[in-house]
């Protein structure tokens, strides 16, 4: 394999990511436009900041010449399918942000009937794998610890909001448009 596999890789995960934010951003204010409310916006400057920080360490800290292992590759990139999933399923409500929508519950369908958190649980695989499939052990254990504390603080926020939302009457209708 070509030298350079971490930081090519690295650099098309933040066009992914870059792109995933635009629609996030424009599926955000579309919902905040609509009345809907935005929970947990306190902690959001760190999630970005320790995602960003772990595509910067794949970049930097795994040497060029480093050869990816195939199958937790293959696992990668089977989480992307995933994340596709989740995004789809969430449709107009996909966000990176915590926003609930007057009258509406959370998604059930897709990943949803079966995970509470499905995208959260993506994530925290993809930032240990990846690292793991280049040998980096020490990001993948560094940045899944940080991840793990963030998600900590989110889940709690997530929750708190849908437990609110559902007390001002909210609908679990899975099937709604978004």
């Amino acid at each position: 394999m070509p030298a350079g596999w971490p930081q090519a890789l690295a650099l098309l995960i933040a066009a992914q990511r870059l792109c995933e934010l635009m629609l996030a951003r424009r599926n955000t204010r579309r919902l905040m436009a609509s009345g809907s409310v935005e929970h947990g916006a306190a902690h959001y400057p760190f999630i970005v900041l320790i995602h960003g920080a772990w595509l910067v360490a794949l970049f930097a800290l795994i040497p060029e010449d480093s050869a990816p292992d195939p199958w937790l590759l293959a696992i990668f990139l089977g989480l992307q399918a995933a994340r596709i999933w989740v995004i789809v399923s969430l449709g107009g409500r996909w966000t990176t942000r915590i926003v609930t929508v007057p009258g509406r519950g959370p998604v059930r369908r897709g990943p949803y009937r079966f995970l509470r958190h499905p995208n959260y649980a993506i994530v925290a695989l993809e930032i240990a794998i990846l690292p793991l499939a280049f040998g980096a052990w020490k990001i993948a254990l560094i940045f899944s610890l940080m991840n793990a504390g963030i998600l900590w603080v989110r889940i709690r926020a997530e929750d708190a909001a849908w437990a609110v939302s559902s007390a001002d009457g909210a609908s679990n209708d899975e099937n709604a448009a978004p």
